[in-house]
């Protein structure tokens, strides 16, 4: 039997259904099942928001010789007291060393970059000196290697510069490109396949069945995906049909994760459950003790794996913020870290909660000395997108927590953290 279950799906499902797994647990299953996807390789202009697959080692020295920090004279340390007349021999500008050496009462005239000349101690900067022709004088004292950047003070030639398994951002891009590497190994996007099902929903723009609703939730987590570092396919719309549905078995090899989004409930027309498991899904648990998100799905169909969502918008995006991101994180070769979270101050009181992990939708606001306030919207409703769009902040409440008055510190997830 696999890792992911011990009894085939369809004798499971009701002995899961009576369980509600913690929120931490859950993640924890879902990312212990997941592997980050295989290397490629990309021009360094690409790299960017990738992450690293293999080490980046530098292929030169930085700088690859003594230069000078500044604009001035390079000279000898014994040469530059106070008051004395050097005579300048030549300049060094960057790129074009001086093939010279400095000797006793000479100077070579010095710009930022510039090679260090055979002979110099140090750099006389340029408004510490008066130059009156060829003549040089010294008006403060300089000390020996005074202004000069050492060869290999950034880096040596092999010396690793970044380590496997993060996230390039604009300054390792640069440190990259510095060390003379135009090409870096990353792991893959992971591609995820959205599937929105549901005989109600069309797509916007299209005509709108009667009964039926525009479907969110498909371009709000393609959106989500795409911010983490994935790379979206969304499917067209199953109806609510076991046929349909299942018809997806037969794309999902294409994909490093498949998400459903609508029928993980428990209703007559919840049928993901169902349809996916005549084609050999293997559940892995079922139902989480979180609000908004309770009937999350999650399982692997052949190689695939496969989280199924909840069909309300709301209760799809959080469990896409709570359990999409950071799968999406251990798929590109990150841990998977939970969202990060900060501890804020509530500006009302807040009621105690009852089993299971809420995640309130709250906005955030500063009072007059400047410092956060978190205020939970009053209606709560996982239909109500509008109140997730508007929100800043995801105020955690743990199971049993006990009622809060304003000014109470709070735990949250601040939305802007993470892209969202």
């Amino acid at each position: 039997m696999s890792a992911w279950c011990t009894r085939p799906a369809a004798s499971r499902a009701s002995s899961v259904a009576s369980d509600l797994l913690p929120v931490e647990e859950a993640r924890a299953r879902i990312l212990a099942a997941l592997a980050p996807t295989a290397a490629e390789t990309v021009a360094l202009p690409e790299a960017a928001g990738r992450v690293l697959a293999r080490p980046v080692a530098a292929r030169l020295t930085q700088p690859p010789a003594d230069v000078s920090a500044m604009d001035g004279y390079a000279v000898r340390a014994a040469d530059a007291v106070e008051g004395a007349t050097l005579s300048m021999i030549g300049s060094a500008p960057a790129g074009r060393p001086f093939a010279g050496e400095v000797g006793p009462g000479q100077a070579v005239r010095i710009f930022t970059g510039g090679f260090v000349p055979a002979g110099a101690e140090a750099i006389l900067l340029q408004e510490d000196a008066t130059a009156e022709g060829t003549a040089v004088r010294v008006n403060e004292t300089v000390k020996a290697g005074r202004w000069i950047r050492r060869r290999g003070l950034d880096f040596t030639e092999g010396h690793e510069v970044l380590a496997a398994g993060r996230k390039l951002t604009a300054r390792d891009i640069g440190l990259a490109a510095a060390s003379n590497n135009p090409w870096l190994a990353v792991h893959r996007k992971p591609r995820i396949g959205i599937l929105a099902t549901g005989d109600e929903i069309a797509l916007p723009g299209d005509p709108i069945p009667a009964g039926g609703i525009v479907s969110s939730n498909a371009h709000a987590l393609a959106a989500l995906v795409k911010g983490a570092g994935g790379d979206p396919v969304v499917l067209p719309i199953a109806p609510d049909d076991t046929h349909a549905i299942a018809e997806v078995a037969g794309t999902a090899h294409a994909f490093d994760l498949l998400v459903t989004t609508g029928g993980a409930s428990v209703g007559e027309h919840d049928l993901i459950q169902k349809a996916l498991g005549g084609e050999g899904f293997e559940l892995g648990f079922w139902k989480i003790a979180m609000r908004p998100g309770k009937p999350l799905i999650w399982g692997r169909l052949g190689r695939t794996p496969v989280l199924g969502l909840p069909g309300n918008p709301v209760s799809a995006l959080v469990c896409g913020v709570v359990f999409l991101i950071p799968a999406i994180g251990r798929l590109s070769g990150l841990p998977g870290d939970p969202p990060p979270t900060r501890r804020l101050i509530t500006a009302v009181p807040i009621a105690e909660n009852d089993r299971r992990a809420d995640h309130l939708r709250s906005a955030i606001s500063y009072d007059s000395e400047g410092r956060m306030r978190v205020t939970p919207a009053e209606m709560q409703d996982s239909s109500m997108l509008a109140t997730l769009a508007r929100a800043d902040a995801l105020v955690l409440r743990a199971p049993f927590a006990r009622a809060l008055p304003a000014g109470a510190e709070v735990e949250a997830i601040v939305l802007a953290d993470l892209g969202v």
